[in-house]
């Protein structure tokens, strides 16, 4: 059996993986070829989990077994055990009729959560693979720059929003993620998705409108404060409705702006970007940071308010 097969090899070259995770890529793919022993063992993970429906953190448990008794890096392996499920979920979203085009969009948080594990782990691989769960099982798509999934509204009592659509706990929306792809968060690509979410979804809301929910620490409120006025970060946050929003004593997302900086004091936290400057200068001024939870309603071309 060869591991290192023409879809693995393309789906690294489309979503343009760097020379160094390529190549640890490839390492264990040739020792699947050739060692008989962990070859069964990780096979038998792959297909378990996309074939009999072994839940995610099984199939990780065991592969955390299999990197220690091989000596593989776990992360390196993570991401090696989901590119070899990659040609299934391919031909499943042939056989359910969704497009390449949203496919390959789909593969391209590969890249994301690959420079992400570089950048804070110093090597090639995935440390949150349990979020491709919904990726492999097809709950979650990108659509553009962002990714979407069918999900329950979370707010004790509902909400009415300024065009006064009610919205009660547990109704359904659209809830989305903002992948780091390094792409600007400009009017123009944050559009380009919402109309490819609103295409993709419309029928679950009647087909004139959908609601999409955001959760995240782009959505804080205080960033108004801190932020440059032309940031593209403010304008993502100004498209919401913030349903509520939380200061926290603790950063939890700080590696995403600040990598494997993170949990340095935050006088000594980098400054080499805006974003940077202006995040560790408010907290070098002993402000906390936190996140909010934002809803948009869209009727296909604009954002009803």
């Amino acid at each position: 059996m060869n591991h290192l097969t023409s879809h693995i090899k393309t789906l690294m070259e489309k979503v343009k993986f760097k020379k160094e995770a390529v190549l640890a890529v490839n390492a264990i793919e040739n020792r699947l070829d050739t060692d008989k022993a962990f070859s069964e063992k990780f096979d038998k993970v792959v297909y378990d989990y996309m074939f009999n429906d072994v839940p995610m953190d099984n199939s990780l448990a065991a592969l955390g077994k299999i990197s220690a008794e091989f000596g593989e890096n776990v992360f390196t392996l993570n991401l090696v055990f989901l590119l070899n499920n990659t040609e299934e979920l391919f031909n499943r979203y042939k056989k359910e009729g969704k497009s390449e085009e949203i496919y390959w969009d789909t593969m391209e948080d590969f890249r994301c959560k690959l420079l992400e594990c570089m950048e804070c782990e110093g090597v090639p691989g995935l440390f949150v693979p349990s979020w491709y769960n919904g990726f492999f099982k097809m709950t979650r798509f990108a659509l553009g720059r962002f990714q979407y999934e069918v999900s329950k509204f979370e707010h004790e009592g509902g909400y009415t929003t300024k065009n006064g659509h009610f919205l009660e706990d547990g109704s359904p929306i659209i809830n989305f993620h903002i992948p780091s792809s390094g792409v600007s968060l400009v009017d123009e690509i944050r559009f380009d998705s919402y109309k490819k979410a609103f295409a993709f979804y419309k029928h679950l809301f009647g087909g004139d409108k959908i609601v999409m929910c955001c959760n995240s620490w782009l959505l804080y409120p205080e960033q108004e404060k801190f932020l440059p006025k032309n940031s593209n970060i403010l304008r993502f946050l100004r498209d919401f409705e913030i349903v509520y929003s939380k200061e926290k004593d603790d950063f939890g997302d700080a590696w995403r702006i600040f990598g494997k900086h993170a949990d340095l004091p935050p006088e000594q936290l980098p400054r080499d970007t805006t974003l940077r400057k202006a995040y560790a200068d408010w907290m070098s001024a002993g402000n906390n940071t936190g996140a909010g939870y934002g809803v948009i309603v869209f009727d296909g071309e604009k954002i009803i308010t």
